[in-house]
């Protein structure tokens, strides 16, 4: 129980620490923790991993995408176990949880009428969130890399929970 709240005290940390501390926008360690937290630790440590999010949002506001956001963590945390197998395997994993949260939660922007309920209006809004994307993405890259490398060079001993 004291290791569960010291971990989860961790990735309250490392995830308030990206999201407080000024930043491009949608450049967080947010989808790295996503995909990594329950691929190292286990999927008993999404809860967690949520809660620390909903902390943070709390104190940022929250938004009107806000479940969606939170839906697509989940689902990257729990899709993030059939990526474990090797280094490259984790880091495709870490980048496909990056795509499957912008295309969840653009889906969320577009199904509340951002942009209007039209073919047009669809395609607005993903093409709009293409410059969101690639800080994702670059910020996903980035941080999966300082894991990976927290974790080859044994500064982090963690067995990959299968």
């Amino acid at each position: 129980m004291v290791k569960h709240i010291k971990i989860s005290i961790g990735i309250f940390l490392a995830l308030a620490a990206s999201r407080f501390i000024p930043h491009p926008p949608n450049f967080t360690s947010l989808l790295a923790l996503s995909f990594y937290v329950p691929a190292l630790l286990g999927i008993r440590y999404i809860p967690a991993l949520l809660l620390c999010f909903i902390i943070t949002d709390f104190i940022i506001g929250f938004h009107s995408v806000t479940f969606f956001t939170w839906g697509s963590v989940v689902l990257i945390g729990l899709l993030s176990k059939f990526f474990t197998f090797n280094l490259s395997n984790r880091i495709f994993g870490s980048l496909l949880g990056a795509c499957l949260f912008f295309v969840i939660t653009n889906f969320g922007v577009w199904s509340l009428g951002s942009y209007g309920y039209s073919l047009n209006g669809f395609f607005t809004c993903y093409f709009l969130a293409l410059p969101f994307f690639a800080y994702n993405l670059i910020s996903t890259l980035i941080f999966s890399s300082i894991i990976e490398g927290l974790l080859k060079f044994n500064f982090v001993k963690l067995k990959i929970s299968k």
